[in-house]
């Protein structure tokens, strides 16, 4: 009895959102959840940082000719940021936006995953280690735009452009479903 309370005890003393989450398993294979932050080489982030920390953005016109080679340069350096090379071939899971790419008759099979709803819609999209891009063979509907979800499958460090942006990873999805959103 007494180890019995004691578990309990120390079961009260961790806040749930500190437990394990091992994720979903596919095809008998675990795929953990992942979150953005990893598909991010270290130090990534700081550099992200000084390309938007330009004094020079906030006083130019949008249109003027200096803005527009800022934005160029700026959608160069998103569009080529670089991956994780540990993450290829890993299974995973990644809650996320769809931006739908190619669909029929209300499904989408083909689209990226981003990790905040509006991305790649207005400019400049997230760098190309913060959008996937996602096949899925039974397709998802497209009446959830608006919805996170969980998608499940191979990741792998692979570009792809498209007009909407650029993609550093791939994946290939067996598992969708809903995300709830669960906050520490």
């Amino acid at each position: 009895m007494r180890i019995l309370v004691l578990c309990c005890g120390l079961l009260l003393l961790r806040p749930l959102w500190a437990y394990y989450d091992p994720g979903v398993v596919v095809n008998g294979e675990p795929a953990p959840v992942i979150k953005w932050e990893e598909l991010m080489p270290q130090g990534y982030e700081d550099s992200l940082m000084q390309l938007f920390n330009n004094p020079e953005i906030d006083e130019l016109d949008d249109y003027s000719e200096r803005g527009m080679e800022l934005l160029e340069q700026m959608m160069q350096q998103l569009s080529s940021a670089p991956v994780v090379e540990q993450m290829h071939g890993r299974m995973v899971s990644i809650p996320g936006f769809v931006v739908p790419l190619e669909g029929v008759g209300g499904t989408v099979r083909h689209f990226f995953l981003v990790p905040y709803y509006g991305a790649c819609i207005h400019v400049p999209p997230p760098p190309s280690n913060q959008i996937i891009d996602v096949h899925f063979e039974l397709g998802t509907s497209d009446e959830n735009l608006y919805d996170a979800i969980l998608v499940s499958g191979r990741l792998t460090t692979q570009t792809y452009s498209h007009e909407m942006g650029t993609s550093g990873y791939r994946l290939e999805a067996y598992s969708i479903q809903p995300y709830e959103f669960v906050l520490p």
